[in-house]
């Protein structure tokens, strides 16, 4: 009865050996893995500059500025999402793989309906090594000129003329 309960102990645990074998074997290799990496590290993105200072702007004008940069790797740029710090910052950005030595740029509008100094982040998720990238727009918008006052009716004092 031993030797029954030993042998099937024995099978038992040569089976899940090598089930484990046959699991791993399903895994990629470091090489296929590292290769992968390898190229999505070929991607890169160059920003001439990541801020932009609007500097002092008037209320309600126009708040468009671009980021411009360039694929400087050897694989295509995919830019796979642009988001900004909140509702006022739009980003807008290429939606296409954009081509190893290729130059485009990244548009965002801020909202100049708020007054005041002002500073938003704008984050980029890419297949570039370095991701995500931080772009910043800062600035102060004037606020609005007052509207022109009417002239006061001047009351005088005493009674009011009679008309005869």
């Amino acid at each position: 009865m031993k030797k029954i309960i030993l042998s099937l102990a024995l099978v038992t645990g040569v089976l899940f050996a090598n089930a484990q074998r046959v699991e791993s074997s399903k895994k990629p290799n470091q090489k296929e893995v590292k290769n992968e990496e390898k190229k999505l590290a070929n991607a890169t993105i160059d920003f001439v500059s990541k801020v932009v200072d609007y500097g002092q702007i008037d209320h309600k004008s126009d708040g468009a500025r671009k980021f411009v940069f360039t694929n400087n790797g050897t694989e295509p740029l995919i830019i796979k999402n642009a988001k900004g710090s909140c509702g006022c910052t739009v980003p807008t950005w290429p939606r296409e793989p954009i081509p190893p030595g290729t130059t485009a740029e990244i548009g965002v509008n801020y909202d100049t309906k708020r007054t005041g100094p002002f500073t938003k982040t704008i984050t980029l998720t890419t297949n570039a090594a370095k991701t995500p990238v931080i772009l910043t727009i800062k600035g102060n918008v004037s606020p609005p000129p007052k509207p022109a006052q009417t002239p006061e009716k001047k009351v005088t004092e005493g009674s009011p003329l009679e008309r005869k």
